[in-house]
């Protein structure tokens, strides 16, 4: 750790409060869990729409781990990203060549997509979402089916009717 010289003042802030006020690993917070840990009944579904982008904010990221989870419980699982949301579709990401993280956890959303499809959940993926910011349809993740602008209205209808879990996520 470098010294960097501090001002009188800086000290006086600095020793206020100890820090760390708590060695690593103390709890802080409880573990009990208030609702069942519910799997699914059969047939029954789980739909996500994502209308966020990547690394603006932790909902497109935790959309996807929540439909992982649902899935895990038995849901037959879906997610669709429309709007900006469906710059999370894209396997173009990197810097400075696609596929290199130019920080830690740039390719999150990517692998857990990975996982998501790999483990049974279908991930669609709207063209005219894509169109709005030049992205291609050609640089989507493998396994993400692209869709008609149409189609958002439609899916939401047929989960509804399938009586499915709807997640809808929103990022302005």
């Amino acid at each position: 750790m470098t010294t960097t010289e501090l001002s009188d003042i800086e000290k006086k802030s600095l020793e206020e409060i100890p820090h760390p006020s708590l060695p690593e690993g103390t709890s802080i917070y409880g573990g009990t869990k208030v609702f069942p840990d519910l799997q699914a009944e059969a047939g029954e579904s789980y739909f996500t729409l994502v209308h966020g982008i990547a690394h603006e904010s932790s909902v497109s990221f935790v959309a996807v781990l929540q439909a992982t989870r649902a899935i895990r419980k038995g849901f037959e699982t879906a997610i669709y990203f429309y709007g900006p949301g469906s710059l999370n579709c894209l396997a173009t990401r990197g810097f400075p060549t696609t596929g290199t993280s130019a920080f830690p956890g740039e390719h999150n959303i990517n692998d857990q997509l990975k996982t998501f499809m790999a483990e049974g959940g279908k991930v669609y993926c709207c063209r005219f979402g894509l169109s709005l910011h030049g992205a291609r349809e050609e640089d989507l993740i493998e396994g993400v089916i692209p869709t008609h602008p149409l189609d958002v209205q439609d899916a939401l209808i047929y989960y509804a009717r399938k009586g499915a879990i709807i997640n809808s996520t929103y990022q302005l």
